[in-house]
């Protein structure tokens, strides 16, 4: 993410790569905890915008993971996928020459997938919802070893929004085929579905390019229809920062 009012028209490109912890929870497919490991792929946009005089900052996260874990008693084992976009309009505060913090709306939605390979009956549940929340940042430059480093933290939390959820028992065929629907567009909250999303990233600029490395931890949790989930995960991410200034003629 640029430092907001370095410059008219500044973006930046990030993608990066991680690798790390699962917990996963559906009592639809099973009562069980499933640990295991999960990789990351995450995409970055941001650019200073026009808005309230320039003190927005808007900024776009895609995310896609894919995730392997298994049951304590090593007999059942989940496969999982989910595909995510963020979009927040930031609006910044230079509090201090170094330090600017930053907070606004965000708007996510959510597409994936659970797997369970030892159930015959319902082995797979689809993960689709929609959420609007609040992000808030806060970044800080130094200079370390005569080199300048961009130190940031993120947060970002769920307010409210929808989700598919089947009733518990309830199967994927008597939705579809049957068109037996039950209340499974569901909606959500902090107290019903707590999403909480955490970011640290330090960038390093290296001559003309930026390496960033980054923790990340990500709270997807839902309890709607008798059916409890959740999906902890903690990854180490690593990448690249491509930052560029758009031109444009008056």
């Amino acid at each position: 993410m640029p430092l907001p009012l370095e410059k008219e028209g500044m973006r930046t490109h990030c993608t990066m790569l991680g690798i790390g912890h699962l917990n996963q929870l559906d009592t639809y497919l099973s009562p069980q905890e499933y640990t295991g490991t999960q990789v990351r792929l995450l995409q970055e946009n941001t650019k200073n915008t026009k808005l309230i005089h320039g003190r927005v900052t808007m900024q776009n996260l895609i995310q896609a993971n894919g995730g392997y874990s298994q049951s304590r008693t090593d007999k059942g084992k989940y496969m999982s996928g989910m595909l995510e976009w963020q979009m927040a309009l930031l609006h910044h505060w230079h509090v201090l020459p170094r330090l600017t913090l930053l907070a606004g709306p965000q708007l996510g939605t959510h597409l994936g997938f659970l797997y369970n390979t030892r159930n015959g009956n319902n082995p797979a549940q689809a993960r689709l919802s929609a959420d609007l929340g609040i992000s808030g940042a806060a970044l800080y430059r130094f200079v370390l070893w005569k080199k300048t480093m961009d130190l940031r933290y993120q947060a970002s939390l769920q307010l409210g929004g929808l989700m598919f959820s089947p009733q518990y028992g309830q199967s994927y065929y008597e939705i579809f085929s049957l068109g037996h629907s039950d209340h499974n567009i569901c909606f959500t909250s902090p107290f019903a579905a707590p999403n909480i999303d955490q970011l640290i990233t330090l960038d390093a600029h290296l001559g003309k390019g930026t390496l960033r490395i980054g923790l990340q931890g990500l709270v997807r949790q839902s309890h709607v229809n008798e059916i409890k989930t959740h999906d902890w995960s903690f990854a180490f991410l690593v990448g690249y920062v491509k930052n560029f200034q758009l031109v444009l003629s008056r």
